[in-house]
């Protein structure tokens, strides 16, 4: 097939251009010939924080049943159904991120690259570790904290390779933005970002993931994570069709991403209906949830929300990540004192928990991430 002939974007300037892992890729400015930032993926952000708050308190067992003093499907008997789809919304973070990464890294160097993601993740994460450690170490707190060994290697985010206890429940999906980034950086921002360049990129990896599928190598499923492969790959040609929406190329990435995404997350998902199952999701309802993350984010890239520009969207998106890192286990404490303690009822307890940590969100954001983001950045960048 001959390459429909299709030109090449220059390289964008360098921005000052924030991006983070599931509830934590702030949206860079948009191109200066499109006008204005795009403020609706900040508020698809939102939703997908909620999304998957949502499943952490309503939508499955474990731990989150002891602060609620019996099952969430007990305290929410018709939501629970829908709870349980919430767990979707890191795929949906997933397609964001694989977006906001290529646009980001478009004509950036790698050390300016690696400080602006190193800077953007570690501050406000360096705190919610050392917070949820020493909330779980009080002795009226049900939940017993890691031990303090454990809890200093969490701080390097390489816990899940070293097999040590997590912190912080939600960090799995870091570890594997982590990985997205060192493979975006090595095959794209190091060699310099082209058009061409990214779909190889996309092309080979989308081919090392249904491989590894398969193929019983430990390793390779750490390196290419072909269960997420298809939704950060996904997220990338959605940008290729936001710099020229007749791209067939990235139509076709965007196309195959969605098709073995919608695979795996079924795979790793559905079960077949169970009377002593917590929840049970159908194999269409988790379809139509991977479909709405591609669908949402190419209307963006197509410029369809371009009319979502409110202000107040742009605050939601910077929230998003430390709202993403502390509001499941910390809210587990919060669930337990306003339903167990106060004896409020559960959708009085299920709000106020939402509440109260975006509250905390917005203070990690203020005195946390504000002050300490630009100094890391701009010492990582001046570092030989």
């Amino acid at each position: 097939m001959t390459e429909t002939v299709v030109s090449t974007p220059k390289p964008r300037p360098e921005v000052t251009v924030l991006v983070e892992p599931p509830g934590a890729t702030t949206v860079p400015p948009r191109r200066k010939d499109s006008g204005g930032r795009l403020r609706a993926l900040d508020g698809l952000r939102l939703v997908a924080a909620l999304m998957v708050a949502a499943y952490h308190y309503g939508g499955r067992d474990g731990e989150v049943s002891e602060a609620w003093g019996s099952s969430p499907k007990e305290q929410f008997p018709t939501l629970h159904e829908y709870f349980a789809y919430g767990c979707l919304g890191v795929q949906v973070f997933f397609v964001i991120s694989g977006f906001v990464i290529c646009m980001s890294g478009w004509g950036r160097p790698l050390k300016s690259f690696f400080a602006s993601r190193a800077s953007r993740l570690l501050p406000a994460y360096w705190v919610a570790v050392a917070l949820v450690t020493a909330v779980f170490a009080l002795p009226m707190v049900a939940y017993k904290a890691v031990s303090p060994s454990d809890a200093l290697v969490n701080l390097t985010m390489l816990q899940m390779p070293l097999g040590v206890d997590r912190v912080l429940g939600v960090c799995w999906t870091l570890w594997a933005e982590v990985r997205f980034y060192a493979l975006f950086a090595l095959c794209v921002v190091l060699p310099g970002a082209n058009r061409r360049r990214v779909i190889m990129f996309c092309a080979g990896w989308m081919l090392a993931a249904v491989i590894a599928a398969n193929a019983h190598m430990p390793l390779l499923d750490i390196v290419v994570m072909p269960e997420y492969a298809p939704f950060f790959i996904g997220g990338v040609g959605l940008y290729l069709v936001h710099l020229d929406r007749r791209d067939a190329y990235g139509w076709g990435i965007v196309a195959v991403s969605w098709l073995i995404g919608q695979h795996f997350a079924v795979q790793g998902l559905w079960h077949a209906p169970d009377a002593g199952g917590f929840s049970y999701r159908s194999s269409l309802g988790i379809v139509l949830v991977v479909t709405f993350g591609f669908v949402a984010v190419a209307a963006i890239a197509l410029g369809w929300l371009r009319w979502a520009n409110w202000r107040w969207l742009t605050v939601a998106g910077a929230l998003t990540y430390p709202f993403y890192l502390v509001h499941e286990h910390l809210g587990w404490v919060v669930i337990h004192a306003l339903h167990s303690g106060l004896g409020l009822p559960s959708a009085a307890t299920f709000s106020l928990t939402v509440a109260s940590m975006l509250m905390l969100a917005w203070l990690l954001n203020q005195y946390v991430e504000k002050p300490l983001t630009p100094r890391l950045r701009a010492l990582l960048a001046k570092t030989r």
